[in-house]
């Protein structure tokens, strides 16, 4: 699957069929019909329209006849956060769910639904702002575990953490400041928050998790990379779940 679209007739079409449009860019100030047409097809599934300069839009157009409309569409279908609940459901486990803060590095993306999957998560929740989308370069990265593992892309991030836990699942999120990760419980249904490297996990999603979990650093500097971060807790967790059996 393309993606990339560009063309007024190419991306209306896109949406008409039903392809998963990550992001839609238009020509800031162009209000002809079709271009109304589009928008509200975009508005009517929540797709973000970002209103950007001809310069800009000369600077994206990978074919030079953008017509003023350009979409980028996801390689891969998205999941539901009711499909990942089914899949635990289906093994007969107790939900293990990534959520995502914020990853807006596509490597990271895909090595982070690498290790969802071989760490036996049953899906990865992504946030429709401000987050990488499900794009080739996630697909390659993830060394084909997109193929196995379902990822939800969610309006709030927030809300759905939320709506999770009064289905009882507990979340822990990675912060420099919390408890040794050792020295918390992540057995039973759990969700594990990974915010961005610059500025970890955002302060309103931090305050809807039960527990922050720090990972122990001895080196002369205090970050991970997303992914590692997410390996790292997310394996603490596996840890975890075999010792309670």
């Amino acid at each position: 699957m393309s993606e990339q679209i560009e063309g007024r007739n190419a991306v209306l079409e896109a949406f008409r069929s039903g392809k998963s449009v990550d992001k839609l860019f238009l020509l800031d100030g162009c209000q002809d019909g079709p271009v109304r047409t589009i928008a509200r097809e975009a508005r009517k599934r929540d797709t973000i329209i970002n209103y950007v300069t001809k310069e800009r839009l000369d600077q994206l157009s990978e074919t030079g006849s953008h017509q003023g409309v350009i979409a980028q569409v996801a390689a891969y279908e998205y999941s539901t956060v009711e499909d990942i609940l089914d899949r635990a459901r289906e093994k007969g486990e107790d939900p293990f769910i990534f959520l995502l803060d914020d990853i807006e590095d596509p490597h990271n993306l895909g090595a982070i639904i690498r290790t969802a999957n071989l760490a036996g998560a049953h899906g990865v929740i992504i946030p429709k702002r401000r987050a990488a989308g499900l794009t080739s370069v996630v697909a390659k990265t993830s060394a084909g575990a997109l193929n196995y593992t379902p990822v939800a892309k969610v309006t709030n991030l927030a809300r759905t953490i939320e709506e999770l836990k009064e289905k009882g699942i507990w979340f822990v999120c990675a912060d420099m400041d919390g408890e040794i990760m050792y020295d918390l419980n992540l057995t039973g249904p759990i969700g594990v928050v990974i915010g961005n490297e610059g500025e970890g996990v955002s302060r309103l999603v931090r305050e809807k998790c039960d527990f922050t979990a720090s990972i122990p650093m001895k080196g002369d500097i205090d970050s991970l990379n997303a992914s590692v971060a997410a390996g790292i807790l997310g394996y603490e967790v596996v840890r975890q779940r075999l010792k309670a059996k």
